[in-house]
């Protein structure tokens, strides 16, 4: 039996402002490198497309379902980070997860595995905050990268991007990315 827990979901703005903020300035941390790549898939949406109301903050607001192939098989843990690029106060995190067991390469919809560790996304929530780009705005990317470790990091729950980038370097066996767009 596969374990799962929700993945808690955000239908949030920032301050008095609706759609992703941010504080600022994009990652102040180099992100971590690694020769090998993971390929990151869904079938929700494919690279560069669309994803799906239902995984944003005018749907359901839950994480979309992923795969991921070509972990390393001496990896620690694996790590995902969903960022947007685009929004206007600079990259906002809607979500980070690390501690996922390398043998889970798919992730159901609104699922994670036991034992992953959700961090505190930009909306000031813990776990999944789907895109939620300003009305009338072009449309957004969401890139979602995947990082495979070859140790288990010890990060607080409240780790920033940056902590989580700083704890891979050096500890980044492989990564891959898929990104998806949405517009409101």
């Amino acid at each position: 039996m596969r374990p799962r827990f929700a993945i808690v979901a955000v239908a949030a703005a920032v301050g008095s402002v609706a759609g992703c903020g941010g504080d600022g300035g994009g990652p102040s941390v180099p992100t971590p490198s690694a020769s090998q790549r993971i390929a990151v898939t869904s079938t929700a949406f494919t690279e560069n497309g669309t994803v799906p109301r239902r995984y944003t903050c005018d749907g359901a607001n839950v994480s979309p379902p992923l795969a991921f192939t070509g972990v390393p098989a001496d990896a620690a843990e694996l790590i995902v980070v969903l960022e947007d690029p685009n929004a206007p106060h600079g990259t906002f995190t809607h979500w980070l997860m690390w501690g996922v067991p390398p043998r889970d390469t798919r992730l159901t919809a609104g699922e994670s595995p036991q034992g992953a560790i959700q961090g505190r996304n930009d909306f000031k929530k813990t776990g999944y905050g789907g895109p939620c780009p300003p009305k009338g705005a072009a449309p957004h990317r969401y890139v979602l990268s995947v990082y495979a470790a070859d140790t288990k990091l010890t990060l607080a729950t409240d780790a920033s991007p940056d902590d989580v980038r700083r704890a891979l370097t050096g500890h980044t066996l492989a990564s891959g990315t898929l990104t998806g767009r949405y517009g409101r």
